[in-house]
């Protein structure tokens, strides 16, 4: 699948892969910062934002994905940053096709399965009758009914789309929900991946902890880690300039 790409600045490629129920605009924030030094390129993943629907997900198929798009852009290879579940595809790539990935940026988020922390975004989400929506404070309340925190629903409402058949989910909402356990799989590769792994974590989230350090040295013996304080799994959107000037030291070094 060729994904949706948004491409700025010039110089050494630089791929970022947002995390599950977003886009290539999660990480506008972190392109714009970086594209003075690096040619930026945002994709959206399968079954989010502006890419292709399918009914398949998996990390193998997310970072084919991937490979397919830069042989279409005609990078071979390419620095490649990854939030979240978009980690772990990048994780995915760098392990299965490491020629394809110069450096890895792996923004707080492990080589492991992960908790099971959406069920009830899911449930709200499949709640939401889309039918009958008037507007997105519509939404909104509806969504209220099992997510009690605005930021999460404030973010979720960036994918819901107004068209002439009415209101939709940029997002496969159906494929996410039937495929969760996909979502929360470790990356399907054995590796390991020698070449330079930076693991950025925010310091108040649980997603990166100690106890997975065995398993990350194991796929990744090169790895680092920056610890960004005062930040939560969102770190890249609650400290973006600290988040940036971490990854460009890293790629330019």
């Amino acid at each position: 699948m060729i994904l949706h790409t948004d491409i700025t600045g010039q110089g050494t490629p630089l791929l970022l892969i947002h995390g599950l129920f977003g886009s290539g605009e999660n990480l506008g924030m972190i392109a714009r910062l970086l594209a003075e030094r690096f040619r930026v390129i945002n994709v959206d993943l399968r079954n989010h934002g502006r890419s292709d629907h399918s009914a398949e997900l998996s990390y193998p198929l997310m970072a084919a994905d991937v490979a397919q798009t830069m042989d279409m852009l005609g990078i071979p290879t390419a620095a490649v940053l990854g939030h979240s579940m978009g980690g772990k595809v990048a994780m995915q790539l760098a392990l299965s096709q490491p020629d394809r990935v110069s450096k890895l940026v792996l923004a707080d988020i492990s080589p492991v399965v992960s908790q099971a922390r959406h069920l009830g975004i899911l449930d709200a989400l499949n709640r939401v009758d889309l039918a009958t929506l008037t507007d997105r404070k519509d939404a909104d309340r509806q969504l209220q009914n099992g997510i009690n925190d605005a930021g999460t629903r404030a973010f979720l409402l960036k994918s819901l789309l107004k068209t002439d058949q009415g209101f939709q989910w940029r997002f496969n909402l159906t494929a996410l929900t039937r495929q969760y356990q996909q979502v929360l799989a470790a990356p399907d590769a054995t590796g390991p991946y020698t070449g330079p792994v930076l693991f950025i974590k925010g310091g108040d989230s649980d997603y990166l902890l100690p106890e997975h350090q065995g398993q990350i040295l194991q796929l990744f013996p090169s790895a680092k880690a920056k610890v960004i304080a005062g930040t939560g799994h969102w770190l890249h959107a609650e400290k973006p300039a600290a988040f940036a000037k971490i990854t460009a030291d890293f790629l330019l070094n």
